[in-house]
């Protein structure tokens, strides 16, 4: 582990501080082994980051520079990640427990989204309404004030970046309250903060339990917009209290997303697709691919075809698996761990099959095999329940109609997939599907370029392109009477 730090702090109005709430202990899913402190913020340390936010807001002395300027200094931020990649991703590693390679692409993804929404930030531009004679109106979009940003522990540093970035790019402070489960590799975003000389009071990063801190900044009068990634329950909880201020919030709260697999569908670029759709990050992904629909003359080959690939991935700690390949890290925890056994043990007692995996190892750590359940029925807790673990749930069907009803039947809809040759019948379903981005033959296709968010109970707003930046700006209408 080289030279971990054993204590965290606080990050608060540019200076790093103790917790007022005392410490929690940050430990390496791929072990079971403790490996630091990270001290957690109180309803007072809430409170002092929120008022150093709204200090910078309304001091202008992010929202009055020139947005090439701003957009500069977001970039930056980026390129410091990159600068100290190699750190970031061993402790990102440690505290959740993905394999190495997989932690520096999710540094490289969080870098990415400095850069994009970076060049974005001299884009945002008003608009002229004609009148008529006699009036000169213009629309022009000003930041909401203090961001808050509650972030998930599957993707620590790269969800931070989503947010973060779009927010300081349109002029936003923000207040960060990460994740207990993988706090450590946040502290980079207040040193970049730091390094590209953003304002003191502009980035705030703290830790604290959901029902102290995360409540603390959800209700805060302070707070004028909050970004949420996370469960349906505390998503819920969080819009009630933003209500009761009238903020608006970005409600990301996950999926059980399937992809519709037809009998003209590539199956050798398939499994590529289950690879990375299902048990990247341990499957521990919001829009993974959680259920394959196969229809029924393919469903066999296919099943075949996709335990080879989980079988073929090499399963150990994370920071042992430095090199891209076949490879599997520990879930976040052995608490998350254990909920998704006992959900494919429970669809085995409704009348599921588990054809590969489905046991919890026999090794320290929080590791569960890759797992594939078939035998899966619409009606059944797994086809409907968020596992996010490296579970797949394999469903039949016989007609597109059905497919699609298949797919549709889950109160989510965050994002869907469709493989098959045939045009028309990739674009009818793109079309039907409830979901607010749908895949046609690859999973994950799109970038940060591309919007991302949900339907249903997979919440509201839009991540990521353009679209994102609405999110974090209000618009204001100025009509002059000419004379």
């Amino acid at each position: 582990m080289g030279n971990l730090k054993t204590y965290w702090q606080n990050y608060i109005d540019g200076t790093w501080v103790d917790g007022g709430a005392g410490r929690i202990d940050v430990f390496n899913p791929g072990t079971g082994e403790k490996i630091a402190e990270q001290s957690l913020a109180d309803a007072g340390d809430v409170d002092r980051a929120v008022m150093a936010a709204q200090r910078v807001h309304l001091s202008g002395a992010l929202a009055d520079l020139r947005p090439v300027e701003r957009g500069r200094m977001v970039q930056a931020m980026g390129r410091y990640l990159i600068d100290h990649i190699d750190e970031i991703a061993q402790v990102l590693t440690l505290e959740q427990g993905k394999p190495l390679w997989e932690a520096r692409i999710e540094v490289e993804g969080a870098a990415r989204y400095f850069e994009y929404y970076g060049n974005q930030a001299e884009t945002v531009e008003g608009r002229s309404i004609p009148l008529g004679k006699g009036y000169f109106d213009f629309t022009t979009y000003e930041p909401f004030g203090v961001s808050a940003q509650i972030i998930p522990w599957n993707y620590p540093i790269e969800m931070t970046a989503r947010s973060l970035s779009a927010a300081l790019a349109t002029g936003n402070a923000c207040v960060i309250k990460t994740p207990e489960l993988t706090p450590l590799s946040n502290a980079w975003m207040a040193l970049a903060a730091e390094a590209v000389g953003l304002p003191k009071g502009a980035v705030n990063i703290l830790c604290g339990l959901g029902r102290d801190a995360g409540a603390a900044l959800s209700t805060h009068p302070l707070v004028n917009q909050i970004v949420f990634t996370g469960s349906v329950p505390t998503g819920i909880a969080i819009a009630t209290a933003a209500a009761r201020n009238v903020v608006p919030c970005v409600l990301e709260l996950g999926g059980k997303s399937a992809a519709i697999v037809h009998d003209d569908a590539d199956l050798d670029a398939f499994e590529t697709d289950v690879r990375w759709g299902i048990y990247f990050n341990a499957g521990q992904v919001c829009s993974a691919m959680s259920r394959v629909i196969a229809h029924e003359s393919i469903h066999d080959e296919l099943v075949e075809r996709m335990v080879g690939v989980a079988q073929s991935l090499t399963v150990k700690p994370g920071i042992d698996q430095p090199d891209f390949g076949p490879t599997m890290g520990a879930m976040v925890s052995e608490v998350q761990r254990d909920r998704a056994a006992e959900i494919v043990t429970a669809a085995q007692g409704e009348g599921a099959q588990v054809v590969t995996g489905g046991r919890k190892m026999n090794i320290p750590g929080a590791f569960l095999e890759p797992t594939i359940v078939t035998g899966v029925t619409p009606d059944m807790t797994i086809a409907n329940e968020e596992v996010f673990g490296p579970v797949l749930s394999v469903l039949k069907f016989s007609s597109d109609t059905d497919a699609i009803k298949i797919a549709n039947g889950t109160p989510y809809g965050l994002v869907g997939g469709v493989f098959t040759r045939n045009l028309d019948r990739a674009t009818t379903a793109a079309r039907k599907l409830r979901a607010g981005q749908v895949f046609v033959n690859e999973w994950y296709a799109g970038g940060v370029e591309t919007p991302f968010g949900g339907y249903g109970k997979s919440g509201y707003g839009r991540e990521k392109g353009r679209e994102a930046l609405w999110n974090y700006v209000q618009t204001k209408n100025v009509a002059i009477k000419l004379g």
